[in-house]
Order: structure tokens, then C-alpha cells, then sequence
């Protein structure tokens, strides 16, 4: 058997859920193919030149992002309106299709799972095609036609999509797929010895997505500079050194350190009482494999605010919407052992660490249902 997983590399989490696939696939002893759709499918200038305007949307006018995703929640995937994005890459998709006849198709971005409903319109005849969708809301650019299984986060995202027209029995709640180290337990004072960390003292940590200058750290770093209390905190700021750097001449003293990109997420999550974070979809899914007690902040427009959405109706999160709410919610969680265990509770009831080996399974029996 062999499945062609498809992504786009805007962001992390859509890369990160496609690689944790192509690890559960390979454990099955299924062949896997990663094709990311903008930098191998599309024009070659189309990747570079649409993640610049992506990335500076995000960063300068976050506010223009959220308008557009609002607007594409608002029509459909093959609206006229979205200009040709349906067509994106889809001729170069076809011939990919057509070398490698993979027995099943896995999309983990909307845009090449919608190439591959226009693909279905156009009368192709193609393999079983699962959508995994890496955020915690349903979202019009995800739903196209031809899309036999919808693997999603959570039984509320379910619903969504079962209300805007999809078939329950097309949607698998699954969660969203991370990495194997999720699915083990670590013990706390193990993971703060590892790290250095003193057993005694809360820890807190803090980050924003591999691109950490996109969010608000630095707001972070100087609520955790004013707490009164005691505490250690570890500043994930990610691939940008400059700006790993900006953060290290905002911290005062040794109880506060910034590290750059990190790939062992997990220890760290393991060694803290609370994360401070915006609301990406995979950083979510990860903490709540993690039972780490989240506080949102800095959401960006969009897809961040509906996750951060779903997050405070679920009972897993606090959400500050100042810098003078983050630090009274700091304080706030960190004095009050018994409102971080009543977050823990409610992600227990959410959690699914497993939900990569979930998702290869449902491709995997779909597969040799239609062999």
C-alpha cells in the first residue's frame, strides 16, 4: 500500500501533522509520499510570493488576515470568488497522481485537498481522499466535493461540519495527529531535572509557534517579570535568533530563560504547571496530550481566535485579553492549584494522543475497503 500525504508549509502545524502521518504509516509498514502542494504543485514563484504576504499580513496587519478568513468562511471552496485558488497546482496534481497511483490520498491544508475536489469535477476517477483538518473549527475553504473522510479535532468541530451539510458518516473524530512522544507520560520532576529546573518552585512556559516574533513574547516575558511570587520560566521564542536575542534584554534575572527553537516540546510541557501561548492548532492539540493547564494570549485573527474560541468553551483555557489580564490570570493560576487541576480534568475528557495511529487506521480500512 502506498498514500500520498499532501501539505502546504505555511506555519508549522500542517508540516508537523504530516510528518507525524508519514511516521504512523511507516510504522505500518505503508509506503508514504510528502508532497508539499504550494512549493512542488503550484508555480514556482507562487510559494515564496504568497508566504512573504502571509507571514506580513500576520505580522503587520493581523487584522487584514482575519477579515479574509471571514471572508473565506463566508463562501464556499468553489465560489468564483476565490479566484482560480481552486485550481492551484491541480494539473501538476494530476500528473503526480497519475505516477504514483497511490491506493489513498491524506490532505492536512485546505488548498490541496479543494485541488483535489476539482479534480473530482473534472471526472477523474481517484483514490479514497481523506482530509485531516489541523485546527479546532470547521471552516468553508476546508469542505469540497469528492472528500470521502473528514478527520477532525474534537466532537464539537464534528458537529460543525455535520450542520454545513457533510455526512456524519464521513466525519471521524479523531484528533489532530503529533507526535509519538505525546502518547507516553512523563513524570514532572523528571522532565524539571532534565531541564534544570528547581522541583519547588511553579514553572511556567511560554511560546508562540515556531516563528515566535509573530505574537505577543514580549508582553509574556515582562507579565512574568512583575510577578510577585517566585517562579521559573522557560521563553520558547523559535527560529528567529535576533529575536530570541530582543527577548534575553527584557529579562532581569536568572528565573526567566529564552531559548530558541526547540524539538523536545514535550519535556518541556511536561516540566510546567501552565503554558502561556497563542492558539495554534497544534500547540493546543499537543497540550492537551499533555494535560499542561493553558493560558491564551496573543491569538492571532482567524483560525487562532476561533481555536482560542473553542478552547475557552471547553474549559481547558484561560484567555487574557490585556497585558493586565495576563497578569492577573498569571497570578491568579499560579496561586490556585485547584483551578489548573479543574483545566487538566476537562482536557482529559479531550485529550487524544493517539489520534495519528486513529487517522492511519480509518485510511488504511478505506483503502482496502475500496481495493
Amino acid at each position: 500500500m502506498h498514500v500520498l500525504i499532501l501539505t502546504a508549509s505555511y506555519g508549522s502545524g500542517h508540516n508537523e501533522a504530516a510528518r507525524s502521518l508519514a511516521a504512523g504509516f511507516a510504522a505500518r509498514g505503508v509506503g508514504v509520499t510528502v508532497v508539499d502542494h504550494f512549493r512542488e504543485l503550484a508555480h514556482p514563484l507562487f510559494e515564496p510570493t504568497t508566504r512573504r504576504l502571509y507571514m506580513a499580513l500576520l505580522k503587520h496587519v493581523p487584522a487584514a488576515w482575519g477579515a479574509a478568513y471571514a471572508l473565506g468562511d463566508w463562501m464556499s471552496s468553489e465560489s468564483a470568488f476565490t479566484f482560480g485558488m481552486t485550481r492551484v497546482g491541480s494539473s501538476r496534481l494530476a500528473a503526480l497522481l497519475d505516477e504514483l497511483r497511490p491506493d489513498a490520498v491524506v490532505s492536512v491544508h485546505a488548498t490541496p485537498a479543494v485541488a483535489m475536489s476539482a479534480l473530482a469535477a473534472d471526472g477523474r476517477r481517484l483514490p479514497p481522499h481523506t482530509t485531516v483538518v489541523t485546527d479546532f473549527v470547521a471552516h468553508s475553504q476546508w469542505i469540497a466535493r469528492g472528500i470521502d473522510r473528514y478527520c477532525v479535532a474534537a466532537e464539537e468541530v464534528g458537529h460543525e461540519f455535520v450542520a454545513r451539510g457533510i455526512a456524519r458518516e464521513r466525519v471521524r473524530v479523531t484528533g489532530v495527529p503529533i507526535r509519538a512522544e505525546f502518547e507516553r507520560t512523563i513524570d514532572p520532576a523528571a522532565a524539571r531535572a532534565a531541564l534544570g529546573l528547581h522541583r519547588d518552585f511553579p514553572v511556567v512556559l511560554a511560546m508562540a509557534g515556531s516563528h515566535g516574533s509573530i505574537g505577543r513574547l514580549p508582553e509574556i516575558v515582562r507579565a512574568l517579570g512583575r510577578l510577585p511570587a517566585p517562579i521559573q520560566a522557560v521563553v520558547v521564542a523559535g527560529h528567529d535568533a535576533a529575536f530570541a536575542e530582543r527577548l534575553r534584554r527584557l529579562v532581569a534575572g536568572p528565573s526567566i530563560r529564552v531559548l530558541g527553537y526547540v524539538d523536545d516540546v514535550r519535556t518541556l510541557m511536561a516540566a510546567a504547571d501552565v503554558l502561556v501561548t497563542k492558539a495554534g492548532g497544534m500547540t493546543l492539540a499537543e497540550a492537551l496530550a499533555a494535560e499542561i493547564p493553558l493560558l491564551l494570549y496573543g491569538s492571532l485573527p482567524g483560525q487562532e481566535h476561533r481555536n482560542e474560541r473553542f478552547a475557552a468553551r471547553a474549559g481547558i483555557a484561560l484567555a487574557a485579553r490585556s497585558p493586565r489580564d495576563l497578569g492577573r490570570l498569571l497570578e491568579r493560576a499560579l496561586a490556585e492549584p485547584e483551578l489548573l487541576e479543574h483545566l487538566r480534568a476537562r482536557m482529559r475528557h479531550l485529550r487524544r494522543p493517539d489520534a495519528t495511529r486513529r487517522i492511519v487506521d480509518e485510511v488504511v480500512a478505506g483503502a482496502r475497503q475500496r481495493a
